[in-house]
């Protein structure tokens, strides 16, 4: 059994871990798996680190291209997430269906959690640009948690360390026990494509190709619109 090196972003993570399940499971190949924010690998990949897939954002995938690192032809778009907010489930669910209801929501809120821009995730650095522009960044300071890097702020909430947690959809749903309660509303809301391909180098490149191919199935598809991530 060969071993197949992949780099992926934890956007896609709730979906991922079980169709990754179902490759080794019919395939001769086991997958060694490096979970991260598509910034911190891209990072990890330009400071030399090599892997056989990347499963990335489209922008992270995009600057690679451009640096010859992914094999031609070989990066496919697999799907897009929206940025959610979620709470503890069982919790009171808040108004956010507007941008003066969401801003509400957030000066009312006793604790917040959010990637940690610093770590590059893109809800993180989209979501402290978004308080910026809303003119909330002071009063949010002091009252915002974030998740170890890599991690997911969903969990913040069933420590009791925060009350509502942003990040994509999928990564919130990743987190059991916790409840969506909406995309952020209207042209505030930010939709993050997902995209795979092979790195150039790679020595496994047609297993490469095949677990892509298996990430565009009819029931991969099916499974990523279930954990949040709309197929593209």
């Amino acid at each position: 059994m060969s071993e197949l090196s992949v780099y992926s972003s934890i956007g896609v993570r709730s979906a991922a871990e079980e169709l990754f399940r179902k490759f080794e499971k019919h395939n001769d190949n086991r997958l060694a798996v490096t979970w991260g924010t598509a910034p911190m690998l891209v990072a990890r990949i330009e400071g030399g680190e090599r892997a056989d897939v990347l499963i990335l954002s489209r922008a992270g995938i995009d600057a690679l291209l451009k640096q010859g690192r992914i094999l031609s032809g070989s990066d496919v778009t697999l799907a897009g997430s929206g940025v959610a907010i979620a709470v503890k489930a069982g919790a009171p669910k808040p108004d956010i269906s507007t941008a003066e209801a969401l801003k509400q929501t957030l000066l009312n809120a006793k604790s917040i959690a959010y990637s940690e821009p610093s770590a590059g995730g893109a809800s993180g650095v989209y979501f402290a640009k978004l308080l910026e522009r809303m003119g909330l960044a002071e009063q949010m300071r002091p009252k915002t948690k974030y998740p170890p890097a890599g991690g997911f702020s969903a969990e913040l909430l069933l420590t009791g360390e925060a009350e509502l947690a942003v990040q994509q959809k999928p990564e919130l749903l990743h987190v059991s026990g916790v409840e969506i309660v909406g995309f952020l509303p209207g042209d505030l809301n930010l939709v993050t494509e997902f995209a795979a391909a092979v790195m150039a180098g790679s020595k496994n490149t047609a297993a490469g190709k095949a677990l892509i191919d298996s990430l565009r199935s009819p029931e991969a598809a099916a499974l990523f619109r279930a954990k949040g991530l709309d197929p593209r």
